[in-house]
């Protein structure tokens, strides 16, 4: 993941680019050329198996279009890597999860090569990602990057301790704020843990597993920032802070971040997180349900955070067909199949469950995050993306988390501050 150092990283490497000021692309002799590429895959051992067997298929299909594939390079983060590649001229052809809150710099830095470049681009991505894809635009109107896969939030919760705290482990009480304050009361009271319990660290990315989830439900499907505009000033925005921080004041979240996974050691009851979830904790017998909202939506209108991670062609490839070609090839249908069933993780496809019915049917939970997928928002993709992101989660941090300040004031505050970010960036 993004650390804070981060936005230091990019500044100093978009500074440093010699195309720091242009959208990205390439020749048009690149954007027709095919023959051998390189291409990154995550660290993740189970998609980089699911990586190499595509990659062993293509080359054995396309001999003059060779694939040579490696993990993401170590450093201090995965977006930190990738700006210096782009810096340095040396990017791989093809990066399998690129973090969209990190486009705009690799935009900016001149690094990406849009999907309009090539014949069907968009197209191919609006078939396959439907009207989601509209989310993933950049503010001059193309597209730098395929929604690949998605990790929409939800709430987990632990059947047994509901039991042992006297709640419902099948139909819980968690639908509503009330609710779901009622309930982490109990839990708290009857088992002495936490409820639930998030990270308390400042860095930017941990407003997307609590706040952010709860706020895009709260507003039926709002970003941060629309149409340059913060939305969380506004009267449903603090009420999402202020529930997050009668929790915190109550003492049902703790003010600093668990030394191990609370979850997986049942010292909370509750988490926020994505499909992954499923085989991370197969040893515990868990139930999901949408977050909560303030007077309870319906389940099946409840919208929540994305978490996506997409794959972008990078500008530095002298041979961009070729990638563009193995992009749809190892994100076609047949391939999403491979990608859910060998890693678990949730192609940004629309449809799932119907095309890969059979799997869900076998592996219920990841239904539940299925059916959850086709109602997602992703970050505001706009200039200063991460930067904007560390305004609001410092902000949050100081009046949600520990109280230093109102939160109204604090949202306010840092709501002009992110509006400047976002001009000053475009």
């Amino acid at each position: 993941m993004v650390k804070r150092a981060y936005s230091l990283i990019v500044c100093v490497a978009v500074v440093a680019a010699v195309s720091a000021c242009g959208g990205g692309g390439g020749s048009s002799d690149a954007v027709t050329a095919t023959g051998p590429i390189k291409i990154w895959l995550s660290d993740n051992a189970l998609e980089i198996s699911w990586g190499e067997a595509l990659v062993k298929q293509w080359n054995k299909e396309n001999p003059k279009q060779k694939v040579t594939a490696q993990e993401i390079p170590a450093g201090e983060s995965s977006e930190a890597v990738i700006q210096a590649s782009i810096t340095a001229g040396n990017a791989p052809c093809l990066i399998w999860n690129v973090a969209p809150a990190a486009v705009p710099q690799f935009q900016r830095a001149g690094g990406l090569v849009p999907l309009d470049s090539f014949d069907g681009g968009v197209q191919y991505a609006r078939e396959r990602t439907g009207g989601l894809v509209d989310q993933y635009v950049s503010s001059d109107g193309q597209l730098y990057q395929l929604p690949w896969k998605s990790n929409p939030v939800m709430i987990i919760y632990n059947k047994a301790l509901f039991e042992e705290a006297g709640l419902d482990p099948e139909n819980p009480s968690l639908a509503t704020y009330d609710e779901f304050r009622q309930t982490a009361e109990t839990l708290n009271s009857e088992l002495d843990i936490a409820a639930i319990w998030p990270s308390a660290d400042q860095t930017f990315f941990q407003a997307w597993f609590d706040y952010y989830p709860t706020f895009i439900a709260a507003t039926g499907g709002d970003q941060l920032v629309q149409n340059g505009k913060a939305q969380f000033d506004s009267e449903t925005g603090v009420e999402v802070g202020e529930f997050w921080r009668s929790m915190y004041e109550d003492g049902l979240i703790p003010q600093e971040s668990a030394q191990v996974d609370a979850f997986a050691e049942e010292q909370s009851a509750m988490s926020i997180v994505g499909p992954w979830a499923v085989a991370v904790y197969k040893d515990l017998d868990w139930g999901v349900v949408p977050v909560p909202t303030p007077d309870g939506t319906p389940p099946d209108d409840v919208y929540t955070f994305s978490d996506a991670k997409n794959v972008s062609i990078f500008s530095a490839c002298k041979n961009q067909k070729t990638a563009f070609d193995f992009m749809k090839f190892a994100t076609s249908e047949e391939s999403d199949r491979a990608l859910l069933e060998e890693s678990g993780q949730m192609p940004l496809r629309t449809g799932i469950e119907e095309k890969y019915a059979d799997y869900f049917e076998e592996n219920p939970l990841y239904a539940e995050f299925a059916e959850q997928s086709s109602r997602t928002v992703e970050v505001p993709n706009v200039p200063n993306s991460i930067e904007m992101w560390e305004n609001f989660r410092g902000a949050y941090s100081t009046s949600v988390i520990f109280g230093r300040k109102p939160v109204p004031n604090a949202f306010s505050t840092s709501a002009k501050e992110v509006e400047e970010l976002v001009k000053e960036g475009g």
